[in-house]
């Protein structure tokens, strides 16, 4: 069975994890055969806004621990899971297509990393996150970068240093989910949230998204002066011009994705 499963309609690709049987936890062969996925997403015209879920009861539990607790540990190995991991985590905010998690169940440790490290989010009720490293003695430091930078430092380290879960409406509260939705319901606002962004240019959600990305962590004055002129260039772009030009005349854009 394959880790990971990939499928589009219309603009939205929806990339599962597909390990129910653990819990979809983060394994060193998933997380590879994630990042090849998502490499060739990158590439994928067809793909405009991409949707991340899980197969079976839970979203993602985080790591698999068993390829972590050893007898004898190796260094290399544990370096190796969390470099890919991170690099895979990163490409998620390279990627040129929006992100949006769709989660249920619970998402843990990695798997709220996954969660934070995405564009967007949307959740069930009922749903529940934690990053409980500290309970077992691994602080979840990597799902920390993205935590923290998403839900703020209170925020964050409470929940690093608890590891108690948190339920979807304080996650929404906290800044971790955009929209907390019925069960029943989590497919279809979820894409309902993709289709609408699938609708735009794809060349100005990309340029936004790494415009975004760019200026985030930067002190004002700086923030703006990229933004002034990301938004001049953005300006010059075909795209824009006929959305001007579309809102001007009252009618429907047409994009030419450049």
């Amino acid at each position: 069975m394959e880790s990971v499963l990939f499928e589009t309609s219309e603009g939205i690709g929806k990339l599962t994890l597909n390990r129910p049987e653990q819990r979809n936890a983060l394994s060193l062969d998933l997380m590879e055969e994630m990042q090849t996925l998502l490499n060739e997403i990158a590439g994928n015209p067809e793909v405009r806004v991409l949707i991340i879920r899980g197969n079976g009861p839970i979203f993602c539990a985080g790591h698999n621990i068993r390829e972590m607790s050893q007898e004898n540990p190796d260094i290399h190995n544990l370096r190796k899971i969390f470099s890919v991991c991170s690099d895979m985590m990163q490409t998620l905010h390279k990627l040129p297509q929006p992100v949006i998690a769709q989660v249920h169940g619970i998402a843990t440790a990695a798997g709220c990393q996954l969660v934070a490290a995405c564009d967007l989010a949307v959740a069930e009720k009922g749903a529940r996150f934690a990053t409980p490293g500290a309970k077992i003695g691994l602080f979840c430091t990597t799902p920390m970068v993205p935590l923290c930078r998403v839900i703020g430092r209170r925020r964050a380290m409470e929940m690093l240093l608890t590891g108690r879960f948190i339920s979807a409406e304080e996650a929404e509260r906290f800044g971790l989910l955009n929209k907390v939705v019925e069960p029943e319901k989590l497919s279809e606002e979820t894409e309902s949230l993709a289709a609408e962004i699938a609708g735009y240019s794809r060349f100005t959600t990309s340029f936004g998204k790494r415009a975004f990305y760019t200026q985030i962590d930067w002190d004002e004055a700086s923030a703006y002066d990229y933004a002034k002129e990301a938004i001049a260039i953005n300006a010059l772009a075909q795209d824009a011009q006929e959305g001007m030009r579309a809102f001007i005349e009252k009618r429907k854009p047409e994009w030419k994705d450049r």
